[in-house]
Protein backbone atom coordinates (compact mmCIF):
# COMPACT_ATOMS: atom_id res chain seq x y z
CA UNK A 1 0.00 0.00 0.00
CA UNK A 2 1.48 3.48 -1.27
CA UNK A 3 0.05 6.57 -1.27
CA UNK A 4 1.70 10.22 -1.70
CA UNK A 5 0.46 12.95 0.60
CA UNK A 6 1.33 16.42 2.17
CA UNK A 7 3.86 16.63 5.01
CA UNK A 8 3.15 15.21 8.38
CA UNK A 9 2.43 11.48 6.97
CA UNK A 10 4.38 8.55 8.13
CA UNK A 11 5.28 4.85 6.74
CA UNK A 12 5.58 1.30 7.55
CA UNK A 13 9.06 -0.30 5.99
CA UNK A 14 9.60 -3.87 6.78
CA UNK A 15 7.91 -3.37 9.98
CA UNK A 16 8.98 -0.39 11.49
CA UNK A 17 7.48 3.39 11.16
CA UNK A 18 9.28 6.34 9.79
CA UNK A 19 9.14 8.82 7.05
CA UNK A 20 8.56 7.51 3.26
CA UNK A 21 11.02 8.84 0.70
CA UNK A 22 7.78 10.35 -0.89
CA UNK A 23 5.87 11.85 1.78
CA UNK A 24 3.79 9.28 1.73
CA UNK A 25 2.33 6.21 3.46
CA UNK A 26 3.75 3.16 2.80
CA UNK A 27 3.27 -0.81 4.47
CA UNK A 28 5.43 -3.37 2.66
CA UNK A 29 4.26 -6.67 1.49
CA UNK A 30 5.20 -9.72 3.75
CA UNK A 31 4.22 -13.08 4.04
CA UNK A 32 2.21 -13.11 6.66
CA UNK A 33 2.13 -17.08 7.58
CA UNK A 34 5.80 -16.82 8.44
CA UNK A 35 5.16 -14.51 10.69
CA UNK A 36 4.39 -15.42 14.23
CA UNK A 37 1.26 -14.40 16.84
CA UNK A 38 3.50 -11.74 18.23
CA UNK A 39 4.34 -10.51 14.81
CA UNK A 40 1.04 -10.85 13.17
CA UNK A 41 -0.34 -8.57 16.26
CA UNK A 42 2.42 -5.92 15.94
CA UNK A 43 1.59 -5.79 11.79
CA UNK A 44 -1.55 -5.29 12.86
CA UNK A 45 -0.59 -2.33 14.66
CA UNK A 46 1.23 -1.27 11.79
CA UNK A 47 -1.23 -1.62 9.30
CA UNK A 48 -3.99 0.46 11.79
CA UNK A 49 -1.21 3.13 11.64
CA UNK A 50 -0.66 3.62 8.31
CA UNK A 51 -4.68 4.01 7.92
CA UNK A 52 -4.56 6.54 10.16
CA UNK A 53 -1.88 8.37 8.18
CA UNK A 54 -4.10 7.73 4.74
CA UNK A 55 -7.62 8.83 7.02
CA UNK A 56 -5.38 11.92 6.97
CA UNK A 57 -4.99 12.44 4.16
CA UNK A 58 -8.42 11.64 2.82
CA UNK A 59 -9.72 14.41 5.33
CA UNK A 60 -7.21 17.16 3.59
CA UNK A 61 -8.22 16.59 0.39
CA UNK A 62 -11.49 16.82 1.19
CA UNK A 63 -11.52 19.69 3.19
CA UNK A 64 -9.36 20.87 0.01
CA UNK A 65 -12.48 20.64 -2.69
CA UNK A 66 -14.84 21.36 -0.11
CA UNK A 67 -12.98 25.17 0.10
CA UNK A 68 -12.69 25.74 -3.31
CA UNK A 69 -16.08 24.51 -4.29
CA UNK A 70 -18.19 23.55 -1.32
CA UNK A 71 -19.23 20.09 0.49
CA UNK A 72 -21.59 19.25 -2.33
CA UNK A 73 -18.56 18.95 -5.05
CA UNK A 74 -16.87 17.13 -1.86
CA UNK A 75 -19.34 15.02 -1.78
CA UNK A 76 -19.59 14.47 -5.25
CA UNK A 77 -16.12 13.92 -5.72
CA UNK A 78 -15.81 11.85 -3.57
CA UNK A 79 -18.95 9.04 -4.67
CA UNK A 80 -17.14 9.43 -8.17
CA UNK A 81 -13.50 8.45 -6.58
CA UNK A 82 -13.78 6.12 -3.54
CA UNK A 83 -17.30 4.29 -4.90
CA UNK A 84 -19.50 4.99 -1.49
CA UNK A 85 -22.35 5.78 -1.04
CA UNK A 86 -23.92 9.49 -0.78
CA UNK A 87 -24.50 9.49 2.67
CA UNK A 88 -21.18 8.11 3.66
CA UNK A 89 -19.40 10.48 1.46
CA UNK A 90 -21.69 13.29 3.00
CA UNK A 91 -20.60 12.58 6.56
CA UNK A 92 -17.15 11.95 5.38
CA UNK A 93 -16.80 15.73 4.01
CA UNK A 94 -18.54 16.87 7.61
CA UNK A 95 -15.67 14.82 9.37
CA UNK A 96 -13.00 16.41 7.07
CA UNK A 97 -14.23 20.13 7.55
CA UNK A 98 -13.49 19.34 11.43
CA UNK A 99 -10.49 17.87 11.40
CA UNK A 100 -9.48 20.57 9.49
CA UNK A 101 -10.11 22.96 12.67
CA UNK A 102 -8.83 20.25 14.79
CA UNK A 103 -4.86 20.60 14.62
CA UNK A 104 -3.85 18.30 17.63
CA UNK A 105 -6.45 15.26 16.31
CA UNK A 106 -5.43 16.05 12.52
CA UNK A 107 -1.66 15.71 13.71
CA UNK A 108 -2.20 12.29 15.75
CA UNK A 109 -4.35 11.26 13.48
CA UNK A 110 -1.06 11.86 10.69
CA UNK A 111 1.20 10.24 12.62
CA UNK A 112 -0.75 7.25 13.43
CA UNK A 113 -1.06 7.76 17.21
CA UNK A 114 -4.74 8.72 16.64
CA UNK A 115 -6.71 5.48 15.50
CA UNK A 116 -9.07 6.83 12.76
CA UNK A 117 -12.16 5.39 14.67
CA UNK A 118 -11.41 7.58 17.16
CA UNK A 119 -10.68 10.73 15.11
CA UNK A 120 -14.26 10.29 13.82
CA UNK A 121 -15.46 10.12 17.64
CA UNK A 122 -14.07 13.73 18.09
CA UNK A 123 -14.94 15.29 15.42
CA UNK A 124 -18.49 14.50 15.63
CA UNK A 125 -18.29 15.58 19.36
CA UNK A 126 -17.00 18.98 18.21
CA UNK A 127 -19.60 19.33 15.72
CA UNK A 128 -22.31 19.43 18.56
CA UNK A 129 -19.97 20.80 21.72
CA UNK A 130 -17.18 22.62 22.65
CA UNK A 131 -14.04 20.22 23.14
CA UNK A 132 -10.38 20.30 24.12
CA UNK A 133 -8.88 19.24 21.15
CA UNK A 134 -5.73 18.31 22.90
CA UNK A 135 -6.90 16.46 25.73
CA UNK A 136 -8.90 14.17 23.57
CA UNK A 137 -6.07 13.71 21.47
CA UNK A 138 -3.92 12.71 24.18
CA UNK A 139 -6.24 10.10 25.61
CA UNK A 140 -7.25 8.84 22.10
CA UNK A 141 -3.49 7.10 21.99
CA UNK A 142 -4.02 5.20 25.35
CA UNK A 143 -7.64 4.25 25.64
CA UNK A 144 -9.83 1.51 23.95
CA UNK A 145 -12.92 2.43 21.32
CA UNK A 146 -15.55 1.89 24.00
CA UNK A 147 -13.38 3.59 26.74
CA UNK A 148 -12.54 6.33 24.56
CA UNK A 149 -16.77 6.87 23.35
CA UNK A 150 -17.20 6.79 27.38
CA UNK A 151 -14.32 9.58 27.81
CA UNK A 152 -15.77 12.06 25.10
CA UNK A 153 -19.50 11.59 26.33
CA UNK A 154 -17.85 12.86 29.95
CA UNK A 155 -15.70 15.15 28.57
CA UNK A 156 -18.23 17.22 26.55
CA UNK A 157 -20.45 17.10 29.56
CA UNK A 158 -18.05 18.36 32.37
CA UNK A 159 -16.88 21.01 29.90
CA UNK A 160 -19.84 22.27 28.96
CA UNK A 161 -21.09 22.44 32.60
CA UNK A 162 -24.57 21.46 32.04
CA UNK A 163 -24.45 18.03 33.65
CA UNK A 164 -24.63 16.38 30.28
CA UNK A 165 -28.47 17.54 29.67
CA UNK A 166 -27.90 19.61 26.39
CA UNK A 167 -25.86 16.10 25.21
CA UNK A 168 -28.45 14.02 25.89
CA UNK A 169 -31.18 16.35 24.11
CA UNK A 170 -29.25 16.55 21.19
CA UNK A 171 -28.82 12.81 20.54
CA UNK A 172 -32.57 12.14 21.72
CA UNK A 173 -33.96 14.96 18.77
CA UNK A 174 -31.09 12.56 16.51
CA UNK A 175 -32.87 9.20 17.22
CA UNK A 176 -33.92 7.67 13.61
CA UNK A 177 -35.59 4.54 12.97
CA UNK A 178 -35.96 2.62 9.37
CA UNK A 179 -37.87 -0.64 8.27
CA UNK A 180 -37.07 -1.58 4.99
CA UNK A 181 -36.63 -4.50 3.37
CA UNK A 182 -33.56 -5.60 1.73
CA UNK A 183 -33.64 -5.67 -2.15
CA UNK A 184 -30.90 -8.71 -2.18
CA UNK A 185 -32.59 -11.67 -0.12
CA UNK A 186 -35.88 -10.02 0.47
CA UNK A 187 -35.57 -9.68 4.61
CA UNK A 188 -36.59 -7.19 6.64
CA UNK A 189 -34.19 -4.93 8.03
CA UNK A 190 -34.95 -2.90 11.68
CA UNK A 191 -32.23 0.08 11.66
CA UNK A 192 -32.70 2.33 15.00
CA UNK A 193 -30.64 5.13 16.78
CA UNK A 194 -31.61 6.19 20.17
CA UNK A 195 -29.51 8.47 23.19
CA UNK A 196 -27.79 6.42 25.89
CA UNK A 197 -30.12 6.08 28.59
CA UNK A 198 -33.17 4.78 26.09
CA UNK A 199 -29.83 2.21 24.57
CA UNK A 200 -29.15 1.19 27.73
CA UNK A 201 -33.05 -0.06 28.51
CA UNK A 202 -33.46 -1.52 25.09
CA UNK A 203 -29.85 -3.09 26.30
CA UNK A 204 -31.30 -4.94 28.96
CA UNK A 205 -34.73 -5.91 28.54
CA UNK A 206 -33.00 -6.99 24.96
CA UNK A 207 -30.79 -9.17 27.13
CA UNK A 208 -33.03 -10.67 29.78
CA UNK A 209 -34.93 -11.68 27.11
CA UNK A 210 -32.13 -13.63 25.08
CA UNK A 211 -31.62 -15.21 28.54
CA UNK A 212 -35.02 -16.62 29.22
CA UNK A 213 -35.01 -17.87 25.26
CA UNK A 214 -31.50 -19.71 25.92
CA UNK A 215 -33.14 -21.24 29.01
CA UNK A 216 -36.45 -22.66 26.87
CA UNK A 217 -33.86 -23.71 24.02
CA UNK A 218 -32.92 -27.59 23.16
CA UNK A 219 -29.77 -28.36 24.04
CA UNK A 220 -29.38 -30.06 21.33
CA UNK A 221 -30.75 -27.27 19.15
CA UNK A 222 -29.34 -23.94 19.98
CA UNK A 223 -30.17 -21.00 18.17
CA UNK A 224 -26.77 -18.92 17.17
CA UNK A 225 -26.39 -15.41 19.53
CA UNK A 226 -27.36 -13.38 15.81
CA UNK A 227 -30.76 -15.43 15.80
CA UNK A 228 -31.14 -15.68 19.50
CA UNK A 229 -31.35 -11.74 19.07
CA UNK A 230 -33.61 -11.43 16.67
CA UNK A 231 -36.37 -13.70 17.99
CA UNK A 232 -35.66 -11.57 21.30
CA UNK A 233 -36.23 -8.09 19.58
CA UNK A 234 -39.35 -9.58 17.87
CA UNK A 235 -41.10 -11.40 20.43
CA UNK A 236 -40.85 -8.18 22.47
CA UNK A 237 -42.05 -5.70 19.63
CA UNK A 238 -44.98 -7.94 18.46
CA UNK A 239 -45.81 -9.10 22.07
CA UNK A 240 -45.83 -6.30 24.20
CA UNK A 241 -47.96 -7.51 26.75
CA UNK A 242 -45.94 -10.46 27.68
CA UNK A 243 -44.36 -10.36 31.18
CA UNK A 244 -41.32 -8.11 31.70
CA UNK A 245 -38.13 -10.32 31.34
CA UNK A 246 -36.61 -11.06 35.28
CA UNK A 247 -33.16 -9.00 35.72
CA UNK A 248 -34.62 -6.19 33.13
CA UNK A 249 -33.58 -3.35 35.80
CA UNK A 250 -31.40 -0.32 34.59
CA UNK A 251 -28.65 0.78 37.24
CA UNK A 252 -27.87 4.58 37.23
CA UNK A 253 -25.20 5.88 39.60
CA UNK A 254 -24.74 9.09 41.01
CA UNK A 255 -22.57 10.17 44.11
CA UNK A 256 -23.60 12.10 46.75
CA UNK A 257 -22.26 15.29 47.51
CA UNK A 258 -22.20 15.80 51.41
CA UNK A 259 -21.05 19.76 51.48
CA UNK A 260 -23.25 21.26 49.18
CA UNK A 261 -26.31 18.01 50.23
CA UNK A 262 -27.08 17.28 46.37
CA UNK A 263 -26.47 14.32 43.86
CA UNK A 264 -23.81 14.22 41.50
CA UNK A 265 -22.19 12.59 38.57
CA UNK A 266 -25.30 10.88 37.29
CA UNK A 267 -23.84 8.00 35.10
CA UNK A 268 -24.92 4.58 33.43
CA UNK A 269 -23.32 1.25 34.74
CA UNK A 270 -20.82 1.06 32.05
CA UNK A 271 -19.48 5.24 33.57
CA UNK A 272 -21.64 7.05 30.35
CA UNK A 273 -22.73 10.28 32.29
CA UNK A 274 -26.07 11.20 32.04
CA UNK A 275 -28.03 14.12 33.52
CA UNK A 276 -29.31 13.88 37.17
CA UNK A 277 -32.51 15.33 36.27
CA UNK A 278 -32.46 12.09 34.39
CA UNK A 279 -32.11 10.33 37.41
CA UNK A 280 -34.86 11.16 39.19
CA UNK A 281 -37.16 10.61 36.09
CA UNK A 282 -36.24 7.26 35.88
CA UNK A 283 -36.68 7.16 39.66
CA UNK A 284 -40.55 7.69 39.22
CA UNK A 285 -40.47 4.56 36.51
CA UNK A 286 -41.28 1.30 38.93
CA UNK A 287 -40.10 -0.73 36.09
CA UNK A 288 -36.87 0.84 36.10
CA UNK A 289 -34.39 0.43 39.12
CA UNK A 290 -32.71 3.38 40.41
CA UNK A 291 -29.62 2.48 41.82
CA UNK A 292 -26.54 4.00 43.28
CA UNK A 293 -24.74 2.57 45.93
CA UNK A 294 -23.23 2.83 49.65
CA UNK A 295 -22.63 -0.54 50.54
CA UNK A 296 -23.68 -4.56 49.98
CA UNK A 297 -26.45 -5.15 52.25
CA UNK A 298 -26.79 -8.81 50.04
CA UNK A 299 -25.49 -11.89 50.06
CA UNK A 300 -22.85 -12.15 46.92
CA UNK A 301 -21.22 -15.03 47.59
CA UNK A 302 -23.40 -18.22 46.40
CA UNK A 303 -20.66 -20.88 46.70
CA UNK A 304 -21.41 -23.95 45.10
CA UNK A 305 -25.15 -23.49 45.25
CA UNK A 306 -25.46 -22.50 41.85
CA UNK A 307 -23.74 -21.76 38.67
CA UNK A 308 -25.31 -18.91 37.49
CA UNK A 309 -25.06 -15.30 38.83
CA UNK A 310 -28.08 -14.08 40.38
CA UNK A 311 -29.40 -10.24 39.93
CA UNK A 312 -27.63 -8.83 43.10
CA UNK A 313 -24.43 -10.13 41.35
CA UNK A 314 -24.99 -8.95 37.95
CA UNK A 315 -25.93 -5.55 39.33
CA UNK A 316 -22.45 -5.99 41.29
CA UNK A 317 -20.45 -6.74 38.35
CA UNK A 318 -21.86 -4.37 36.42
CA UNK A 319 -20.55 -1.62 38.96
CA UNK A 320 -17.23 -3.03 39.39
CA UNK A 321 -16.13 -3.75 35.55
CA UNK A 322 -18.26 -1.17 33.49
CA UNK A 323 -18.25 -3.83 30.84
CA UNK A 324 -16.03 -6.15 29.52
CA UNK A 325 -12.54 -6.69 31.19
CA UNK A 326 -11.17 -7.49 27.79
CA UNK A 327 -12.72 -4.71 25.29
CA UNK A 328 -15.26 -2.82 27.40
CA UNK A 329 -18.02 -3.33 25.35
CA UNK A 330 -21.55 -2.18 27.47
CA UNK A 331 -22.40 -5.34 30.45
CA UNK A 332 -26.05 -5.27 29.22
CA UNK A 333 -23.65 -7.22 26.13
CA UNK A 334 -21.58 -9.35 28.14
CA UNK A 335 -21.35 -12.69 29.97
CA UNK A 336 -19.93 -13.38 33.34
CA UNK A 337 -17.05 -15.49 33.69
CA UNK A 338 -15.97 -18.14 36.29
CA UNK A 339 -12.28 -16.78 37.29
CA UNK A 340 -11.38 -19.79 39.18
CA UNK A 341 -13.53 -22.72 36.47
CA UNK A 342 -16.91 -24.08 37.85
CA UNK A 343 -15.83 -27.84 37.31
CA UNK A 344 -12.34 -27.20 39.40
CA UNK A 345 -14.42 -26.19 42.14
CA UNK A 346 -14.52 -22.33 41.69
CA UNK A 347 -17.83 -20.89 43.46
CA UNK A 348 -20.08 -18.56 41.76
CA UNK A 349 -18.87 -16.05 44.46
CA UNK A 350 -18.98 -12.09 43.40
CA UNK A 351 -14.92 -12.36 43.43
CA UNK A 352 -14.55 -15.20 41.37
CA UNK A 353 -16.62 -13.98 38.48
CA UNK A 354 -15.75 -10.99 35.83
CA UNK A 355 -17.48 -9.39 32.93
CA UNK A 356 -16.69 -10.42 29.62
CA UNK A 357 -18.18 -10.19 26.07
CA UNK A 358 -18.74 -12.97 24.00
CA UNK A 359 -15.79 -12.27 21.67
CA UNK A 360 -13.33 -12.18 24.08
CA UNK A 361 -14.59 -14.93 26.22
CA UNK A 362 -14.57 -17.07 23.08
CA UNK A 363 -11.36 -16.46 21.50
CA UNK A 364 -9.09 -14.83 24.39
CA UNK A 365 -9.63 -16.59 27.37
CA UNK A 366 -10.92 -19.88 25.42
CA UNK A 367 -8.26 -19.80 22.45
CA UNK A 368 -5.86 -17.80 23.75
CA UNK A 369 -5.63 -18.64 27.13
CA UNK A 370 -6.18 -15.17 28.06
CA UNK A 371 -6.95 -14.90 32.18
CA UNK A 372 -8.74 -12.21 34.16
CA UNK A 373 -6.30 -9.98 36.94
CA UNK A 374 -6.20 -7.35 38.70
CA UNK A 375 -5.06 -4.00 37.93
CA UNK A 376 -4.19 -2.22 40.46
CA UNK A 377 -3.02 0.53 38.49
CA UNK A 378 -5.98 1.30 37.23
CA UNK A 379 -7.79 -0.55 40.09
CA UNK A 380 -9.73 -2.85 37.69
CA UNK A 381 -9.67 -6.55 36.20
CA UNK A 382 -8.54 -6.63 33.00
CA UNK A 383 -7.58 -9.78 30.62
CA UNK A 384 -3.60 -11.22 30.55
CA UNK A 385 -1.68 -12.83 27.75
CA UNK A 386 -0.27 -16.27 29.04
CA UNK A 387 3.40 -15.56 30.00
CA UNK A 388 4.09 -19.28 27.50
CA UNK A 389 2.19 -19.91 24.34
CA UNK A 390 0.14 -23.44 24.83
CA UNK A 391 -0.19 -26.99 23.03
CA UNK A 392 -3.55 -27.41 24.50
CA UNK A 393 -6.19 -27.38 22.14
CA UNK A 394 -8.68 -24.41 21.98
CA UNK A 395 -12.16 -25.17 24.03
CA UNK A 396 -15.59 -25.22 22.08
CA UNK A 397 -16.65 -20.97 22.07
CA UNK A 398 -19.97 -20.80 24.09
CA UNK A 399 -23.29 -19.46 22.42
CA UNK A 400 -24.62 -18.20 25.59
CA UNK A 401 -26.42 -15.05 25.86
CA UNK A 402 -25.06 -11.73 27.60
CA UNK A 403 -25.15 -12.22 31.51
CA UNK A 404 -25.33 -15.59 31.29
CA UNK A 405 -21.99 -16.90 33.73
CA UNK A 406 -19.74 -19.05 31.66
CA UNK A 407 -15.92 -20.37 32.10
CA UNK A 408 -12.68 -21.33 31.42
CA UNK A 409 -12.31 -24.45 29.38
CA UNK A 410 -12.21 -27.52 31.44
CA UNK A 411 -8.08 -28.18 30.59
CA UNK A 412 -7.11 -25.15 32.10
CA UNK A 413 -5.95 -24.55 35.85
CA UNK A 414 -7.40 -22.29 37.93
CA UNK A 415 -6.50 -18.88 38.13
CA UNK A 416 -5.96 -17.03 41.58
CA UNK A 417 -5.26 -13.62 40.80
CA UNK A 418 -8.40 -12.32 42.01
CA UNK A 419 -9.03 -8.42 43.01
CA UNK A 420 -9.96 -7.32 46.58
CA UNK A 421 -12.72 -8.81 48.05
CA UNK A 422 -15.86 -6.18 47.75
CA UNK A 423 -16.23 -6.07 51.56
CA UNK A 424 -13.09 -4.20 51.43
CA UNK A 425 -12.97 -0.32 52.37
CA UNK A 426 -12.55 1.87 49.32
CA UNK A 427 -10.12 4.94 48.86
CA UNK A 428 -12.71 7.46 48.35
CA UNK A 429 -12.62 11.40 47.36
CA UNK A 430 -13.23 13.40 50.83
CA UNK A 431 -17.14 14.72 51.23
CA UNK A 432 -18.25 12.47 48.92
CA UNK A 433 -20.34 9.11 49.06
CA UNK A 434 -22.62 6.97 47.77
CA UNK A 435 -26.39 7.08 47.84
CA UNK A 436 -29.54 6.16 47.02
CA UNK A 437 -30.94 8.14 44.18
CA UNK A 438 -34.49 10.03 44.11
CA UNK A 439 -37.02 7.73 44.46
CA UNK A 440 -35.45 4.78 45.55
CA UNK A 441 -35.52 2.66 48.87
CA UNK A 442 -32.77 0.53 49.72
CA UNK A 443 -35.66 -1.41 51.68
CA UNK A 444 -38.23 -1.26 48.87
CA UNK A 445 -38.79 -4.36 47.29
CA UNK A 446 -37.55 -4.65 43.45
CA UNK A 447 -34.56 -2.72 44.87
CA UNK A 448 -30.91 -3.64 44.44
CA UNK A 449 -27.87 -2.68 46.23
CA UNK A 450 -24.20 -3.64 45.17
CA UNK A 451 -20.78 -3.36 46.88
CA UNK A 452 -18.50 -0.35 46.20
CA UNK A 453 -15.82 -0.79 43.29
CA UNK A 454 -12.68 -2.55 44.67
CA UNK A 455 -9.86 -0.54 45.95
CA UNK A 456 -6.38 0.37 44.81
Amino acid sequence: MDSDGGSGSRAVNGGAIGPCGSGGVRVDAVDVAALCGESLQARLGEIARAESGLAAMKADTLSEITRRNGDGAAAHAAVDAMAVSGRRARGEVRDAVRLGELDATRQGLSAGTVPVGHAQLIARAAGGAAIDDEYLAERAGCEGYDEFRRTIARHVADINRDDGASVLERQRKARTAKLFTRSGDGMTVLNLCVDPVAGARLGTVIAAAERRLFRNEDPAARRTPAQRMADAVTELICDPDAKRPTGASLIVVADYDTVNHQLTDGRLADGTPIPIGEIAQIAVDAEVLPAVFEAATGDLRMGRSRRTATDLQRAALALRDKGCVGCGIAPERCQYHHIDHWKHGGPTDYANLVTACVDCHNVKIHQQGFTAQWDTENSRYGLQPPTEPTDQPPSEPTDQPPSEPTDQPPDQPPNSGHGPSPADKPTRAPSRQSKTAPGASTNSPGTQTAPRAPPT
